[in-house]
Order: structure tokens, then sequence, then C-alpha cells
């Protein structure tokens, strides 16, 4: 099951998965039911595998995620939370479970799923989390760490609402964000070591829609001249293919373990696979990781 498997990077990670043979069935779960319908009949047509299957996850309805998962037929072995980016044209407002756009699409949305696919007795083998370098932070984007004062309960759900920023906007609270969904996952391969459970960034990727949440001159700059021209001779992008193939690689290659989070190297947005806590201690830190998990879960009950 990948979420946001309709555009980008989540499409492109079902159809590498469909390719392999021992994949049975790819579940596609979406919002949007129309444009996920789309996306299974382009990737029926390039694959040319009729395993793909429409799933509604809509991340502001947290209690239709779990009807959805209860209407399951059967297990499933591999959970991809892939969905998010800066929250669609109004990141920063509250939704109804009081937390901003942002953090409902990049975390409560995932973690009500997960969790209920778990207590569904449904999820069987791997849960991986899509972070992203901003996470710990990169110099070359002038997007610092995060830098918290306690990593309380109380100022971490002031970051899911936003009241923890003098002035929101969506590139800083966008790593705050990843920030706590990381913490949250590291929290939640400790609840369930059954599960191989770990964290992933898609690195730079060419070819995704999350820049067309960018403010409008961000956007042009990012869209028409940074990716296309700039980025690309500096080594600072990578293809959709390769984005998505980190996803398939850290779920079925046994080298990647579970508890960990798993990025570019320091500084860097593309390349290899390595391991980010050296890059910031604090993810380890189990009192913050468990803080983060009992924030998100008073959001989704």
């Amino acid at each position: 099951m990948i979420t946001g498997a309709n555009t980008g990077l989540g499409k492109d990670a079902a159809r590498q998965f469909a390719l392999l043979s021992n994949t049975k069935k790819v579940y596609l779960a979406c919002r949007n039911l129309s444009k996920a319908e789309k996306a299974k009949e382009e990737l029926e047509k390039v694959t040319q595998r009729d395993i793909f299957e429409v799933f509604h996850f809509n991340p502001a309805q947290l209690s239709s995620i779990q009807q959805a998962v209860g209407g399951l037929t059967g297990p499933i072995d591999v959970l991809i939370m892939n969905a998010g980016g800066f929250g669609g044209k109004r990141p920063g407002e509250l939704t109804p479970q009081g937390v901003t756009h942002q953090f409902e699409a990049n975390v409560t949305g995932h973690a009500k799923l997960a969790e209920a696919l778990v207590e569904a007795g449904k999820l069987k083998q791997t849960a991986v989390y899509v972070s992203s370098e901003v996470a710990r932070g990169v110099k070359s984007l002038q997007a610092p760490a995060p830098e918290l004062k306690s990593h309380s309960v109380e100022e971490i759900q002031s970051i899911a609402t936003g009241r923890y920023f003098d002035q929101w906007d969506p590139m800083t609270a966008y790593g705050h964000t990843k920030y706590i969904g990381t913490l949250w996952m590291y929290a939640f391969a400790r609840k369930y070591p059954e599960l191989k459970c770990l964290t992933i960034t898609p690195g730079s990727t060419k070819g995704t829609e999350a820049v067309e949440d960018f403010p409008a001159p961000m956007r042009f700059m990012f869209k028409y001249i940074m990716m296309p021209l700039v980025m690309p001779l500096r080594g600072m992008v990578h293809s959709l293919e390769t984005g998505a193939k980190r996803y398939v690689d850290v779920a079925v290659q046994d080298r990647y373990k579970s508890g960990k989070f798993y990025g570019s190297e320091k500084e860097k947005i593309t390349g290899k696979l390595v391991e980010q806590e050296p890059f910031l201690p604090s993810l380890q830190k189990l009192e913050y990781q468990e803080n983060a998990y009992q924030a998100v879960q008073s959001y989704i009950g």
C-alpha cells in the first residue's frame, strides 16, 4: 500500500513494486479517487499487470481511514507513507483535528492509517515513513535543522498547530513537521518490534508535484530554473525513478534495519543512502521520540 500513489514518487514506486515478480497486489491509497483510477489505468498499461487496487485514504477524515482499513479483504506486507508535501493551498490553516493542513497531510493521517492497520492485524511486515533531508537540516538549501527548546509533548503540539512559530511559513514549518513525523516513526518502531519500521527520504527529485504548493515566485523559480537548470549541474537533484527506488530498496533489502532513518549523506540531498542519526543526535533521544508519539496520538485518538 502506497499513499499518494496517483502521482509523482508514489506512482512510480507503485510501478516499481509491480515489476517485482513476487508482488501480488498494489494498493493505491489516495484522497482523490478519480485521479487514483486514472493512475491505476496508466500503471496497468505500463506494467502489463492487473494488480492495482484503489484504496480511499483521506487524512482529513480519520474515521473514514478506520472504516477503509476494516474493509480490506486481506493483509498487506508493506506500507509506504509517501503522501504529504507542503499542505496544499491552505497549509497553515487548522483542520477539524486542530492541526495545520500541512501536519495533517504529513503526520496525523499516516499515523492513523498505520495504527489502524496494526490494530486490525492487517500490516504484516514493513512500514516506511517518508521524511525529508530538511528534517535534519540542509545548509545548501538554507534549511537549518529544527531546534526545539524542550521537545515536550506541549511544545510538539504547538508545532502541529502552528503556534510554535512567531510567523508561520510553509518552508520552515515543513522541516519541523517532517522532524516530528520522523521522531514519531522511531517510537512506532519500538512499539511494534515484530515489524520492520523505518524512515526514508526520497532525496531531491524531479517530476514531483511538491513545488505546486510553493508560493508563486518560489514555484516559478524552482519549477523552471532551479530544478531543470541549476540543481542538475550541482548534482542536487535526481530522477523520479531514483527517488522512488529508495522506497523499494529499504522495503525489500535486509541491510536497511528497523528503527533507523535513512537519507542522503551529510549536506547532500542526492546520492547513496546512509543513516541520518549522526547528523542530528537529538533523533536518538528516547524521550523526544516518546513525546512526539504522545503528541501525535493526542490528535488521532
